[in-house]
């Protein structure tokens, strides 16, 4: 039988589990490293939004390559 991985059962995180989760950084990295590691974390999803984005921009190209290449063979 199939089951769910752990992660999948936590759900989208609400406003109350955001301030928690700030709380415990506060806590754990405290308020003068907060700025740094706000930081890091916007640089870290930027890149991975890049990186995203870069790969679905290829995968665009290459559906479009092969779509074109198929157009071709039926034509010719």
């Amino acid at each position: 039988m199939f089951s769910m991985p752990q992660f999948a059962l936590i759900g989208p995180l609400g406003w109350s589990e955001l301030l928690i989760i700030l709380i415990i950084v506060l806590i754990f990295f405290g308020p003068r490293r907060l700025p740094e590691v706000a930081e890091a974390i916007g640089k870290s999803l930027r890149k991975f939004r890049k990186a995203s984005a870069d790969a679905k921009d290829e995968i665009k190209a290459q559906t479009k390559e092969i779509t074109e290449d198929d157009e071709d063979d039926l034509k010719g």
